[in-house]
């Protein structure tokens, strides 16, 4: 069956596409997007909590839920936010868009050297039960680096109202799904 790859983004075969008796085939690319929209929602909305430490009463709240925050000054913890958030975007809309679908691969690679740094703070402060979760979602961020920068990359494409459109969809489902409930929950729960 001979069809284009860019027709089909999540690289699965539809029911109608393939012949009978063939199961489906998944593809790195099929393993790609799911990590990059899991990863990428992640990320926004950890960072996003950490962004929302810009207001001194929710930073000076924080070490009681986060022990590791008295540890930073409140400007680091933000800029690691905006970092987190700019990066799990970034796992996304590029790609999906194919407006420099190679920020996509940076992105990951960002995310990896923060998670990279975030593992040896865990390890230099010795709370090692934290370095698992670091190195895990480091892990996931360079597979996707390595996967979008060589092995499976996104070609450039013009801007489309269809890829506007996804592109919306996705920004409403970060702002309803994780930006408005890590907010609602920093500023309305007591820790």
């Amino acid at each position: 069956m001979n069809r284009n790859v860019s027709e089909n983004p999540l690289g699965v075969e539809n029911i109608e596409q393939r012949p009978k008796g063939h199961a489906w085939r998944f593809t790195l690319n099929g393993a790609l997007w799911p990590l990059q929209v899991l990863f990428g929602f992640f990320f926004a909305g950890s960072g996003f909590g950490k962004v929302l430490l810009y207001d001194e009463a929710l930073y000076a709240a924080a070490p009681r839920a986060v022990a590791w925050y008295a540890a930073v000054p409140q400007p680091l913890i933000v800029f690691i936010g905006v970092c987190e958030v700019l990066g799990g975007i970034g796992l996304i809309l590029p790609a999906m868009t194919r407006v420099k679908p190679k920020l996509t691969p940076l992105a990951a690679a960002g995310l990896t050297l923060t998670m990279i740094l975030a593992a040896g703070f865990h390890v230099m402060r010795g709370e090692y039960a934290l370095v698992p979760a670091n190195l895990l979602l480091g892990g996931v961020s360079a597979f996707i680096a390595a996967g979008r920068w060589k092995l499976r990359p996104i070609a450039p494409a013009t801007i489309t109202t269809s890829h506007v459109l996804k592109s919306s969809a996705v920004l409403g489902a970060l702002a309803l799904l994780v930006f408005a409930p890590t907010w609602y929950t920093m500023t309305n729960v007591t820790f």
